[in-house]
């Protein structure tokens, strides 16, 4: 069994906003795993800019 130290790492960033709170909002996340990139986004028509910080957050990880 490998120490934590020796997993591999992935990079997460995210963001979330929305224009007036509520209002229409929108997320995006990036994954960064050594060379590669996966981008991720999303948005809804009646949210709050928290939620989308946490929607952000949850798809990346999922």
């Amino acid at each position: 069994m490998r120490g934590v130290s020796e997993l591999p790492k992935v990079s997460i960033y995210t963001d979330g906003a929305c224009s007036g709170n509520p209002g229409p909002g929108g997320w995006g996340a990036i994954l960064r795993f050594g060379e590669v990139e996966k981008e991720l986004k999303g948005g809804q028509p009646h949210t709050t800019n928290n939620q989308m910080e946490l929607m952000a957050a949850i798809s990346a990880l999922e």
